[in-house]
């Protein structure tokens, strides 16, 4: 069941939660809603759910119009962030709720009921805890509990809000990645709030980043993550690595640090951005870039190690972040305290009063960086 959203707006006392939002979320794929708090994310996900009224546009699931329907008349499943179980209910029983609330003609047979909560138990891979309580459960286990009740009355549209916002890291890593395996195996229609990029951009086929109550840029995530449209985009998606300064000759400068623009005609302040990947570091400067910086800290856990450094001789707002493998560490061997040079391999320009980047790339056909020349 696909949804469409067309021109939503909602104000409250005065504040444009959502002005005029239009959107088309695909049938059987999972879309998160990406935005800092005040977005307007949670707010679109409840109107979308029918507990929460707009002001003004339509919300239709296929071809109907469901913007007046009562959010019972829905078939909605909904996952809210911190499980919203019934304490005095068993899990079994939980999860049974809402088939047992249904108008007693939609209502299946007691056995049939016992049947699906027999299924959704398997599901989720907790068949033993049928009779404990919310109060007897791991955060990871109530909220599979959650989802399985939310799925229980098979709902057209699957819709989660911060679903493991409640959980510690671990735990909500192993849940995406259950959630994932579900949903590809059942391929419903699935749409999740959150403001953890990494969730996003892991989790889901598409992503809606949000921001002041409109639709920044949609994508599927690695086209969104490699092209962002705009600053907001860049900057709220992940570490950025920045060097401002002013244009003249395709070249961006500030004091002693400098970048060659090729094929930009243009001239003026700008700023230029670099993802942590799309940087290198050498001891040396490159043909097309000298970017002096100072090795203040080094990560090594995790897949890559992780180097923090700060300008030399020039100035950022923010710490530089830069990648190298395990394997590129032991051979450089850099050291805290050492000065390197930033290589980039791919940027993006800003110009001055611009909010969409053009792109610069100093790569060879070859795929050798100029910095190997």
């Amino acid at each position: 069941m696909s949804i469409t959203i067309d021109q939503i707006s909602k104000n409250f006392d005065g504040f444009q939660a959502l002005d005029e939002v239009s959107l088309d979320i695909p049938e059987g794929k999972l879309t998160a809603l990406l935005g800092p708090s005040g977005s307007g994310k949670t707010t679109l996900l409840r109107i979308i759910a029918g507990l929460e009224s707009s002001d003004g546009g339509r919300i239709l699931f296929g071809d109907e119009d469901v913007s007046q329907l009562h959010v019972r008349d829905r078939n909605i499943g909904f996952v809210f962030q911190h499980y919203a179980l019934f304490k005095h209910l068993t899990v079994a029983e939980n999860i049974a709720f809402g088939l047992e609330s249904l108008p007693r003609k939609q209502r299946p047979s007691k056995t049939e009921i016992q049947r699906r909560v027999d299924e959704l138990l398997d599901m989720i891979q907790l068949p033993d805890v049928a009779k404990r309580y919310p109060t007897q459960l791991s955060g990871g286990q109530k909220q599979r509990v959650a989802l399985a009740r939310a799925l229980a009355t098979r709902p057209r549209i699957l819709l989660l809000d911060e679903p493991f916002g409640a959980l510690d890291a671990k735990v909500r890593k192993d849940l995406r990645r259950w959630l994932r395996a579900l949903h590809d195996e059942f391929h419903f229609t699935s749409v999740f709030v959150t403001h953890d990029q990494e969730e996003a951009l892991e989790l889901s086929d598409q992503v809606v980043v949000m921001s002041q109550g409109q639709v920044e840029q949609v994508n599927e995530p690695a086209s969104l993550y490699a092209r962002p449209e705009s600053r907001f985009v860049f900057d709220f998606l992940g570490q950025v690595n920045t060097l401002s300064g002013a244009v003249r000759g395709q070249k961006l400068s500030q004091a002693d640090a400098w970048v060659s623009l090729p094929g930009i005609q243009a001239e003026g302040e700008a700023q230029l951005y670099l993802r942590p990947h799309e940087v290198q570091l050498d001891r040396s400067p490159a043909s097309h870039a000298k970017l002096p910086l100072r090795i203040e800290s080094i990560s090594l856990i995790g897949s890559e190690v992780r180097i923090e450094l700060t300008p030399e001789g020039w100035q950022s707002n923010e710490i530089w972040e830069v990648g190298m493998s395990h394997s590129e560490f032991a051979r450089q061997n850099p050291a805290r305290g050492e000065r390197w040079y930033a290589i980039p391999d791919v940027g993006h320009l800003f110009l001055a009063g611009a909010n969409h980047p053009r792109s610069v790339n100093w790569q060879y056909p070859s795929g050798i960086s100029a910095s190997n020349q």
